[in-house]
């Protein structure tokens, strides 16, 4: 009787029936072919979570945020910002009609409040975290540990030294563990950690000290990253108890911190517009000099000061100065100088003389000669509102094309030039108007342009009939109310700003350097000594080992064993090998 093909299969006990490889060995004995295909344990929810956490507490993630939010911030230097030039927003809407709604949507006239920004530092400060803190439970455990073990052959270090005691002393025992002693204390007092490994093999007794430093690099490192947090939490909150605002004043005006007196006003979250610290600033006088037209960069200005008389609720009164990237401190409040320019004092008056509108009107500076363009609205007083856009020239002068222009930037001869618009200003509908533009859109221009009479003109003190009947418009003389004597008044622009973070922003950046220094200046080493008795010789021997980048651990571990060989050079006769 033959035996059946089953009887043929041999079976292996080392390779029970369900091993990897049971399906080849399966379908080698004609069987079938069964489903080989591995199943994975599925990680749910949590596990799902816990690698989602891995990953975003990694060093490579927060350097990954670290560069995302250095590329996110390059468009606030691009465009114009809302809360530093609410002014250039509203330019840049008008200079770019498509391009800025896009811009807007996308929140790059607000970068650093943007949700896209916010969700970067956010994600940045949880990685941070979550990579601080392991770090600092592994670092408490790595120095409440024990320095480690001596190696037993330190010669496969690559910094190793040697030296060979010869007939050191009567008890060669005892003087190997004074020079390990000795050696132990040089260690300490050079700022190492030290644990003594005193072995006895094979009758042939050994001594040795490990000891260790730097753990001060770790150290600021973590106060480094620690110290980041706090500048991402100081800007964070401190940012909501953060406002600026930007204000002109005429010299001699006054501005009050209300919310009503600023022409911008961009408040943290938790800043409360109608409590503002009270304080009123008065502008006595600004001075600027030029360079002259001799000189290089003739028309420049070399200096310019706004002096201001400051008043605090209760107070008396304090003069202080303003100069660029000078600013001065009101009640917690940092006043900045930002522009400043020529405001001619126009008095329109009525067909029977009556005053309709007077005042200092700020001319907006178009050059650095400062040709400057104002806008003047008279809303009420006469049988039709009143427009005027004139340019302002400090020191008139007439282009080859027959167009006028300023061609120094003091007042030696000024001249002032209006166009005038009659209709409606857009300023009854409730829809809020810049005061430094005019909307002609329902108006009749009634001089200059294509209307075939001539601009008005005038010097200061003069007056010229308004066409039609109208009325009349002076450019008034100040000579007699600025305190230089000029005939023009003068403004200056301030930008108000209070920041609650700068002094922790200041704190806590300090402090991250300061980790930063100890992190990159700092080495971590370990070195060893080990002093071997051999018959009546002792073997000393001096290793290094480097925790990271250290240039300086051979020059040390040799300084070091000349040190403590010099230390023992009265023991006994020593022979380097």
């Amino acid at each position: 009787m033959s035996p059946s093909r089953s009887d043929d299969v041999t079976v292996d006990p080392l390779r029970p029936a369900d091993h990897a490889d049971a399906a080849a060995d399966s379908m080698d004995a004609g069987g079938s072919s069964p489903d080989d295909t591995v199943n994975s344990p599925a990680l749910g929810v949590v596990g799902w979570a816990r690698w989602g956490w891995r990953q975003l507490t990694s060093m490579r993630t927060a350097l990954l945020l670290l560069l995302l939010l250095a590329i996110a911030a390059i468009p606030g230097s691009l465009v114009p910002q809302r809360s530093a030039d609410p002014n250039g927003v509203t330019q840049y809407f008008t200079d770019n009609p498509d391009l800025a709604p896009i811009l807007d949507g996308l929140q790059l006239f607000d970068i650093y409040t943007s949700a896209w920004f916010s969700a970067i530092y956010i994600l940045l400060f949880i990685s941070l975290i979550g990579c601080v803190i392991p770090r600092t439970q592994h670092h408490w455990k790595a120095l409440r540990a024990r320095p480690p073990r001596t190696p037993a052959r330190l010669e496969r270090l690559s910094t190793y030294r040697e030296t060979l005691i010869e007939g050191a002393d009567a008890d060669p025992a005892a003087y190997a563990a004074d020079a390990v002693a000795l050696a132990e204390q040089q260690l300490r007092r050079g700022g190492y950690r030290t644990e003594r490994y005193d072995t006895d093999r094979r009758g042939a007794p050994s001594f040795s000290v490990s000891a260790e430093r730097g753990y001060l690099k770790e150290t600021g490192n973590l106060i480094f990253h620690g110290a980041l947090v706090g500048v991402l939490i100081a800007v964070g909150v401190g940012g909501g108890f953060t406002y600026t605002g930007q204000t002109v004043i005429i010299q001699g005006d006054t501005f009050t911190n209300a919310l009503v007196d600023y022409s911008s006003f961009n408040p943290g979250r938790f800043v409360d517009e109608n409590s503002l610290v009270p304080y009123a600033i008065t502008l006595d006088e600004f001075s600027v000099s030029y360079v002259a037209p001799d000189e290089s960069g003739a028309g420049q200005a070399g200096d310019f000061v706004a002096r201001l008389t400051t008043q605090r609720a209760g107070e008396d009164p304090t003069a202080g100065e303003v100069r660029v990237n000078h600013p001065l401190d009101v009640a917690g409040d940092r006043i900045f100088l930002m522009g400043n320019g020529y405001a001619p004092t126009i008095t329109v008056r009525a067909p029977d003389g009556e005053v309709v509108y007077s005042a200092s009107v700020p001319f907006l500076p178009q050059d650095r000669n400062l040709t400057s363009l104002g806008v003047v609205k008279v809303p009420d007083g006469l049988p039709e509102q009143l427009g005027l856009v004139g340019f302002f020239y400090p020191t008139v002068a007439e282009l080859e094309t027959g167009a006028l222009t300023s061609g120094w930037p003091a007042l030696v001869y000024p001249e002032l030039t209006l166009n005038v618009f009659e209709g409606d200003l857009g300023i009854d509908g409730g829809i809020p108007r810049s005061v430094y533009a005019l909307d002609t859109t329902d108006m009749t221009q009634l001089t200059g342009g294509t209307t075939g009479v001539d601009s008005i003109r005038l010097l200061p003190g003069e007056t010229a009939e308004i066409p039609g009947g109208r009325g009349t418009v002076t450019f008034e003389d100040d000579s007699a109310v600025t305190p230089t004597g000029e005939p023009v008044k003068r403004f200056v622009s301030l930008s108000i700003h209070r920041d609650a973070a700068a002094t922790w922003v200041l704190v806590f950046a300090s402090i991250a350097v300061a980790g930063l220094l100890a992190a990159l200046f700092v080495p971590r080493r370990r070195m060893w000594v080990k002093a071997t008795v051999q018959g009546p010789n002792v073997r000393i021997e001096y290793a290094g080992l480097a925790r990271g980048e250290d240039p300086t651990l051979d020059a040390t571990v040799e300084r070091f064993a000349g040190d403590h060989g010099a230390s023992l050079a009265g023991r006994g006769a020593s022979k380097p090998t």
